[in-house]
């Protein structure tokens, strides 16, 4: 209930986040990032996410996944997916340095398509590829890029070669997972996207939930903690 005076106090500090003060007050700091208002300030309502935003809310979701009961989460930055899509394996080998990201359940790959936030989920237990788009668009290409990218760091690090044939690719449709209906809500709904899928929960959000979601995250990215 609003009446609640946890949720008064919560909501007193989100808006105190977006108020007063400089546009570059620390207000958190992790996963070797610092959020500033400025960044806060892009989870007003129809504010564009991003990519410190982004970057941060993977880190927690990873964060999270660590532990019981949860599948074991890794996330790439969102400039992975702009790199290896422009160079190849090889521009972005050493991002996986010390880590072997086949020893997790699901990958999250946030993906920037210059004015427009997706998501691609690897999830490694069932040898599938998806991509979420809350504007519908197939993302087939991508779906592949990455499989190809997975073949060779399979090898690379493991010397395991992947079956591609195992491996089932698809493109979310418009009828299996929310769409937004405004051209600013893209970045929260990857984010959410993500939530749900490193809880192994179906994704039953609309996109009535989204000015709730923003309100929420703000106060997770500054106690550095998911509700």
């Amino acid at each position: 209930s609003p009446w609640n005076p946890l949720f008064q106090a919560m909501e007193s500090e989100i808006s105190a986040a977006f108020g007063s003060g400089e546009p570059e007050d620390v207000l958190s700091r992790a996963f070797k990032l610092t959020v500033t208002r400025e960044d806060i300030c892009t989870l007003q309502p129809l504010g564009w996410l991003n990519d410190r935003i982004m970057n941060f809310y993977m880190g927690l979701l990873v964060e999270r996944s660590k532990k019981e009961g949860y599948p074991a989460v890794y996330a790439f930055n969102t400039f992975f997916y702009s790199k290896l899509s422009s160079t190849s394996h090889k521009g972005v080998k050493k991002w996986t340095k010390g880590v072997d990201i086949f020893e997790h359940d699901v990958i999250l790959v946030p993906i920037h398509l210059r004015v427009h936030w997706t998501l691609l989920v690897v999830d490694l237990r069932e040898k599938t590829i998806k991509y979420f788009d809350s504007l519908g668009q197939k993302g087939d290409h991508i779906c592949e890029t990455v499989l190809k990218y997975l073949e060779e760091e399979s090898r690379e690090k493991r010397k395991i070669e992947l079956t591609a044939s195992e491996w089932t690719l698809h493109s979310m449709g418009t009828e299996e997972i929310p769409q937004q209906n405004n051209g600013s809500d893209c970045g929260v709904f990857v984010c959410k996207f993500a939530d749900f899928i490193s809880r192994d929960k179906p994704i039953i959000f609309t996109p009535e939930h989204m000015p709730y979601f923003r309100r929420k995250m703000v106060w997770e990215i500054i106690h550095q903690q998911l509700l």
